[in-house]
Formats: C-alpha cells, structure tokens, sequence
C-alpha cells in the first residue's frame, strides 16, 4: 500500500483517506444522536466562523463607539472584553448570540437542553483564547464547546 494513500494528501485529510480505506465514522453529530441534517443537525463550519465574525464586528463597534476614543488598539482590548460578556449573557439566557441568531445557529449542551452559566463561562473564557476554538474533534465541535459539553446545532 502507497503511505501516501494511509496518510491522505493535503487536499482530502486523513479523514477522507480512512474512509476510502473503509473506515465508517457516520455523519457529524451521529454519536450525540443529532440528525445528520436540517433543525437540530450539527452547525457547519461556515456559519459559526460567520457568526463569530459578526459577533467581534458588533463588539469592535460599541468598543469604538463608547469606550475606545478613537484608539483603535484600545477598541480591540475593549472588544474582547464586550465579546466576552455579550457571549455570556447571550448564551446563557437564550442559546445564541446576535450573530448565531442571524445565521440560525443555537448553543446547546450535548443532552440536548440548555447550557448551564458555569459551563456557558468556562466556553465563553475558551473562545476568546481562541486556540481552543481552531482544535476540532470528529463531529466538528471545537475544543472549547466540547470541553464545556456544548454543541452548536442548526435552529
């Protein structure tokens, strides 16, 4: 066997190589018992990078608008902080932030109800780390909703 066929190309990952080999993972989301589509269905990468960006778009204006004084490297220490709280009180009360509820996106905990406060700070304070968000297993969670057993599905 070719070692480039085990490992996969840079195109496809090893995911794709394994499957090839005849590995079967099921769809994202499968293992927590998420539809494989549709309502309900694991959020796909697009949306949620889109969400994020949304999210940091609104904080960097209020920050600029209200706090920073036209210094614009003050405006982005301020928009972390206002990232920070707007992702706690927004997902702690209704499961989404502006820019999750504009691309139909829903936090949940991986039993399918609501996220606690302490789980919902322990994600918030990971995703404003940001390497823990760019860490994905299988069903595509990043490190900071898995380690806060959250998942972001489709609303």
């Amino acid at each position: 066997m070719d070692n480039r066929q085990a490992i996969g190309s840079w195109l496809s990952g090893p995911r794709a190589a394994a499957e090839d080999m005849g590995a079967e993972f099921g769809h994202r989301g499968e293992r927590l018992g998420l539809p494989e589509a549709g309502p309900g269905s694991i959020a796909p990468l697009g949306r949620r990078f889109g969400a994020v960006l949304i999210d940091w778009g609104l904080c960097l204006l209020i920050a600029y608008g209200l706090f920073a004084n036209g210094d614009r490297q003050g405006a982005g220490n301020w928009a972390l902080g206002i990232f920070l709280v707007l992702s706690v009180l927004t997902v702690g009360t209704v499961g989404f932030t502006p820019g999750k509820r504009i691309l139909r996106l829903r936090v949940i905990s991986e039993d399918g109800g609501r996220l606690g406060i302490f789980r919902v700070i322990v994600r918030s304070v990971l995703l404003c780390l940001a390497i823990p968000a760019l860490i994905w297993d299988r069903d595509g969670r990043g490190l900071h909703d898995r380690l806060a057993r959250a998942v972001q599905v489709r609303i």
